[in-house]
């Protein structure tokens, strides 16, 4: 359940997870420890556990990385926000990672973030999951110029993106 120095209550959701790190480290160094996350760079064995979970042990325990940790530093951003990680998320739209665009694009939504030209680019990704994340993001974003891409989505081959690109219009047009 915990480290030798501190304990990390992994069983715990990643809200009450990253609380716990707030309340120990402060929300400044969460937020820069998370970006150091997300910027694909190493960090201590005890916020791994803070921002992964149960998750994270497997990594601590020699699996290959991938893109986990980069995805639980961009996620960190649903519980605690700084405006410092508004560029990041932007990048991490981006990343080279299925998973990590899609998390950038929820973090994108969640805090609304003026992203929209970057969220555009998620409607041609080959991942129905991260196109899906785009078009919501559009919608709760209010990205009322992207209507035409959003209707694009309408017609995808995946039905989770047609059906987040139809709640996005709505969204839009209320």
């Amino acid at each position: 359940m915990s480290t030798d120095e501190t304990p990390v209550p992994l069983d715990a959701s990643p809200a009450d997870r990253i609380d716990a790190a707030v309340a120990l480290y402060g929300q400044h160094n969460v937020v820069e420890r998370a970006l150091t996350l997300l910027a694909g760079e190493d960090e201590t064995k005890e916020f791994l556990l803070f921002a992964g979970g149960a998750h994270a042990e497997g990594i601590i325990n020699g699996a290959p990385a991938l893109y986990w940790p980069e995805l639980w530093g961009a996620r960190v951003f649903m519980y605690t926000w700084d405006d410092s990680a508004a560029e990041p998320i932007r990048t991490g739209l981006g990343n080279q990672a299925w998973r990590v665009r899609e998390m950038c694009a929820k973090v994108a939504a969640f805090r609304k973030l003026p992203v929209a030209d970057e969220l555009v680019r998620l409607m041609a990704d080959d991942v129905p999951r991260v196109r899906a994340a785009g078009a919501r993001a559009l919608g709760e974003i209010g990205a009322v110029g992207q209507i035409p891409a959003i209707k694009a989505l309408l017609k995808d081959s995946d039905i989770e993106v047609r059906r987040q690109a139809g709640a996005a219009l709505k969204r839009l047009r209320n």
